[in-house]
């Protein structure tokens, strides 16, 4: 996969590219990175690509020619390429969306700064918001980074064993259960015996439970979108009779 980051501060994805699983993943050349500053493409001396905002108001806005031009740049390498912009209007980044983005031969991705960018690049271009959360934060930079780190973990190769990314959190639409290793006690906790019982089944049957009881106590919105398995509807139901507090 070949990603782009139009960004003023190319830097901050060092982040990526030279640590960790993402870091290690380019090395092998799993997915390839390229920033593009709009500041070169300024008219002006000084790189300017910011201006005040038509009526008025705080701050200022990116300017849409030298954004224009950066992604048309950015068009000229990977002609397929999805066209993000990183905004907190955008739709919330979630599992399935990482994972439909890992199917993309190439992704190109737009960090705003200041007030914002000027329209006109979105309502000219195919482009997908997406969000982070209902926050905001002083640039585009960072939520990309989070974008990007979601999807190059799914791509094949990227992960020591795949089974990892098969098995995190939403995945499977459940949060993941809880996890343990050595020490077998620490602070007066023990690892639960069935974890060192050897049983893969009743294994893979307490983590199944473990985490339909957390995704119940945490993320209940996420059981009321899902269709549940028999066994997922036999064990949920134990889950509630054994926790009268939490509502039906």
């Amino acid at each position: 996969m070949h990603i782009q980051a139009i960004t003023l501060f190319p830097e901050m994805f060092t982040a990526l590219t030279d640590s960790g699983v993402t870091g290690r993943a380019l090395q092998q050349g799993i997915w390839q990175f390229a920033a593009i500053n709009p500041r070169q493409f300024a008219d002006n001396p000084q790189g300017y690509i910011d201006d005040r905002p038509f009526g008025g108001g705080p701050g200022m806005i990116m300017m849409a020619p030298p954004l224009q031009a950066a992604i048309d740049a950015a068009r000229q390498s990977s002609p397929q390429g999805r066209l993000i912009y990183m905004s907190p209007q955008g739709k919330p980044l979630n599992h399935m969306q990482a994972a439909s983005l890992a199917r993309e031969p190439a992704l190109i991705v737009l960090c705003g700064r200041y007030e914002g960018i000027d329209e006109r690049i979105l309502t000219s271009n195919e482009v997908t918001e997406i969000s982070i959360g209902d926050f905001v934060v002083s640039g585009g930079e960072l939520p990309a980074m989070m974008l990007m780190d979601a999807v190059i973990r799914l791509l094949p190769g990227t992960l020591g064993d795949a089974r990892s990314a098969v098995e995190d959190s939403f995945a499977n639409g459940l949060l993941d259960c809880p996890h343990y290793t050595r020490p077998v006690e620490f602070r007066q906790q023990t690892v639960p015996d069935v974890l060192r019982s050897g049983n893969h089944a009743l294994i893979a049957q307490w983590r199944l439970t473990q985490a339909l009881r957390r995704t119940l106590t945490r993320r209940p919105d996420l059981l009321a979108d899902r269709r549940l398995t028999p066994e997922e509807s036999r064990l949920l139901q134990y889950i509630r009779q054994e926790e009268r507090d939490i509502p039906l």
